[in-house]
């Protein structure tokens, strides 16, 4: 097990964690994207939405981006161009989720949008109230 310490990120601190665990499970979610359209249509779930293999494939592309970014801030926290890297995502993120639901009206505040929503807004406070403690 000390082994796979090594793997780690070895900043201080447990954002770089969350970092690197959001990643990790963000990109198996892009492999999911591109083998199926379920979880996409659960985010998307407005009965007059239509979600196709194109635009859960785009999904995927995109959170597979995000999450690269978001695995290189977390080995490299305290740089401050890959910090706001990562910042940006979540701000990206939010913007598209809110957009989908009180915009365009392609999704429903349900299980299917909770999470990402949860999971932006909690990773983008976190990261902009911890800036003075990682960033060098």
């Amino acid at each position: 097990m000390a082994g796979m310490a090594s793997y780690l990120p070895q900043n201080e601190g447990y954002l770089q964690y969350w970092l690197l665990l959001l990643s990790v499970v963000s990109i198996g979610n892009s492999v999911q994207s591109y083998l199926t359209t379920s979880y996409t249509r659960r985010v998307y779930s407005a009965p007059s939405t239509t979600v196709t293999p194109l635009h859960a494939r785009t999904f995927g592309t995109y959170t597979a981006l995000a999450s690269i970014i978001r695995l290189y801030a977390a080995y490299n926290i305290t740089d401050p161009l890959l910090y706001q890297l990562a910042i940006w995502t979540y701000i990206v993120a939010l913007g598209h989720f809110y957009s989908e639901w009180l915009v365009f009206k392609t999704a429903r505040f349900g299980e299917g949008l909770v999470g990402p929503l949860a999971i932006s807004m909690g990773s983008l406070v976190w990261m902009v109230a911890q800036w003075r403690e990682y960033v060098r």
